[in-house]
């Protein structure tokens, strides 16, 4: 990090898989994007850093996580999406409509090509 960069209280968000250094580590790509995401919306003054630490927090704690916490990073999606439907930004329902979406367009994807949500075959006949 540069000295004219300054860490966001984010990266002390509980279970945030770092590195030696303590910055934080992604083991996919959208790992890092659902990070940024956050951040970014944490930084607009949508939510509180604490509002984001409890939220996860309970996220993290549901029964059935993995224990090795290898579904950290789902934890986080499913913390910011019920963060976002909590404060009228997003329609859970529609949320989730979307992830379908997105599911299926990556079913349909060949395999090295990139997945785009109009690649969901139920999608292009709406």
């Amino acid at each position: 990090m540069s000295v004219c960069e300054t860490a966001s209280p984010l990266v002390q968000s509980p279970g945030l898989p770092k590195s030696a250094e303590g910055d934080p580590v992604f083991a996919e790509p959208w790992h890092a994007t659902a990070f940024a995401l956050t951040v970014l919306l944490h930084q607009k003054g949508l939510f509180a850093w604490s509002e984001w630490a409890e939220t996860l927090s309970r996220e993290v704690k549901k029964p059935g996580r993995a224990q090795d916490g290898s579904d950290y990073f789902d934890a986080w999606v499913e913390a910011l999406s019920a963060l976002l439907a909590s404060k009228g930004v997003a329609d859970a329902a529609g949320l989730l409509d979307l992830q379908k979406s997105w599911q299926r367009a990556a079913e349909a994807t060949p395999h090295g090509t990139p997945i785009r949500l109009e690649n969901d075959p139920q999608r292009q006949s709406l």
